[in-house]
């Protein structure tokens, strides 16, 4: 699958139809995509629509928009029309269907991106690995007898498969960056509320935000440009850069260090402080939020929800309120504090996964010289950054033949160009960059 800007720029000119290109989308999603178990719902029907509409406009001398032509997929917990919003969960198969769209989809349609399914997720976003009992486990399209992170990781596997230029996923506490990391794409979590929300189920409206997976640094600066309304450009000026130490230089893999070693060797290091108590607080926040929203459908029908995902509901429902407003009190207190602390600096770097894919019939990782719950644990670099509500850009170390890994770049709030400046440089160098899974993917299924 050729990227966004380039698909888009062949139907604009009309080198390219955009309803030839989105019927070969969509053999390919149903020849190559089962082994991956990512996608929940394909919207044939509309995809035909949307792209008979993109070459109207073209055949008229219009423009269509950025994104003419460009066909994605979005996860399953963003509002489609006509369909209903099942957050992953068994429990909303047969809710009432949505009246309109998720923002964030009418904006890319409005720039002529063409919607054509619906992807896998950890049911109500809970977790980091997209173990669904509902749709199955997604396997990452680099080694199929792995997981492919989450919870957005249906979302980075069609990417990762070459299926799907874009995609779109959420993240709570890091299930853009960890799905990324271990499927090698660029993913993006935005400074907090900086994308649009509206239609996109919630989990915890203290840290959801919405975001791209991309096999392109350019598709992923076109797509923020779109999803905000503003502008990359920026001129480029030499960015002051840090390493994240403390609990950011533990349980991570020695091909990160050498990375940011080569990146950055004279950099300053800063550690956080708290760190600790910050990744609890965003624990118990998550799951005082999550659990409070699902309180009655729990006390309804307990026995439709994932088991995994049900248990921690409920105790995240049983939670005393002074509890949460104590973490609330304290997130406040460490945001100011790590602004004050990182003053002096443009971009953070730090691992966004302690390591690569963990295997599938063995969902754990290595956390503190012990064996820990992938699902739970993968999050561990990425969950403080969610807390603070700063922009972490995840970027693919580039390592082609070997199973994928990343980084996170991390800035201010409202400082994505810089990140996108700072990995434009990486990019440049040949650190970082983007090897696809090949058609045939590798692998056994276990």
């Amino acid at each position: 699958m050729t990227g966004a800007i380039a698909i888009a720029q062949a139907v604009r000119n009309g080198r390219l139809s955009a309803v030839q290109h989105i019927e070969q989308c969509l053999i390919d999603l149903a020849e190559r995509e089962a082994p991956l178990c990512a996608v929940t719902r394909m919207l044939a029907d509309r995809a035909r629509q949307e792209a008979q509409r993109v070459d109207a406009i073209v055949a008229a001398g219009g423009d269509p928009g950025p994104l003419a032509g460009v066909p994605y997929g979005v996860k399953d917990l963003f509002a489609v029309t006509g369909l209903p919003t099942t957050a992953g969960s068994r429990l909303y198969a047969d809710a009432p269907p949505a009246t309109a769209d998720a923002e964030a989809i009418s904006r890319l349609r409005d720039a002529g991106a063409i919607l054509v399914a619906t992807l896998n997720m950890d049911e109500f976003a809970y977790g980091f690995a997209t173990i669904n009992a509902l749709h199955g486990t997604t396997r990452n399209p680099h080694d199929l007898s792995r997981l492919a992170g989450g919870s957005s990781g249906g979302s980075a596997a069609v990417v990762a498969a070459g299926l799907l230029p874009f995609s779109l996923g959420s993240d709570t506490n890091g299930s853009i960056r960890v799905p990324a990391s271990l499927t090698g794409l660029y993913g993006l979590k935005p400074t907090h509320g900086d994308l649009p929300m509206g239609g996109v189920f919630p989990f915890a409206d203290s840290f959801d935000d919405i975001g791209p997976f991309t096999g392109s640094l350019a598709d992923m600066a076109l797509l923020w440009e779109i999803l905000t309304g503003r502008s990359v450009t920026q001129k480029d000026r030499p960015l002051r850069i840090a390493r994240l130490g403390g609990r950011f230089a533990e349980n991570l893999d020695p091909d990160q260090v050498a990375a940011m070693d080569a990146i950055a060797p004279d950099a300053p290091v800063v550690t956080l402080p708290d760190i600790a108590r910050a990744r609890s607080a965003a624990f118990l926040i998550t799951a005082s939020e999550g659990g409070r929203l699902h309180r009655e459908a729990l006390a309804r029908d307990a026995m439709l929800f994932d088991p995994q995902v049900r248990d921690r509901l409920i105790a995240g429902a049983l939670l005393p309120d002074a509890l949460y407003d104590k973490a609330r009190a304290f997130r406040i207190a460490f945001r100011a504090a790590v602004l004050d602390l990182i003053a002096p600096y443009d971009v953070l770097i730090a691992p966004a996964t302690p390591c690569t894919a963990p295997p599938v019939d063995d969902p754990r990782i290595l956390i503190d010289g012990a064996m820990s719950a992938a699902r739970a644990d993968l999050g561990i670099h990425s969950q403080p950054i969610s807390f603070t509500g700063f922009p972490s850009l995840c970027v693919p170390l580039y390592r082609p033949g070997r199973l994928p890994l990343g980084l996170q770049l991390i800035g201010k709030p409202g400082t994505e160009p810089a990140l996108f400046q700072f990995a434009a440089q990486l990019e440049q160098k040949g650190i970082t960059g983007v090897s696809l899974a090949t058609g045939a993917y590798s692998g056994d299924i276990a």
